[in-house]
């Protein structure tokens, strides 16, 4: 289920690549609504969820938990946990344990895996 996606959506999506560090549409992004998924738009993120971690990808410290899933990434000799879409299983980055308080987590996501829905 591969949506009209570009190329570089594709092999960050289906390839597991990543997008240049602050390169992405959404890294400074602060609007109030939902980030959902590219490829299916699946709702994945809320905007009171991110920060601002200075990593150069959007980041954030928590997901809609059902709407994700995580997976052991060992890839280019890190240990890493990678984070898909539960529901098309798009790689959409890595989940790390140096986040915010009260998760301690910081989903760090490609901005090209995401579309945003403003709040109405």
């Amino acid at each position: 289920m591969k949506k009209n996606l570009t190329s570089q959506e594709k092999n960050v999506m289906f390839e597991k690549g990543t997008e240049k560090p602050y390169s992405g549409k959404y890294v400074d992004h602060d609007e109030d609504g939902n980030y959902i998924c590219k490829n299916c738009g699946t709702t994945l993120f809320t905007s009171e969820s991110k920060f601002k971690s200075n990593s150069g990808w959007p980041s954030f410290k928590d997901a809609v938990q059902e709407n994700i899933e995580t997976k052991k990434d060992t890839s280019h000799g890190m240990n890493r946990t990678e984070v898909i879409c539960a529901n098309c299983e798009a790689h959409l980055g890595h989940v790390f344990d140096d986040g915010p308080q009260p998760t301690g987590k910081r989903y760090c996501i490609n901005s090209v895996c995401l579309n945003f829905e403003e709040d109405s």
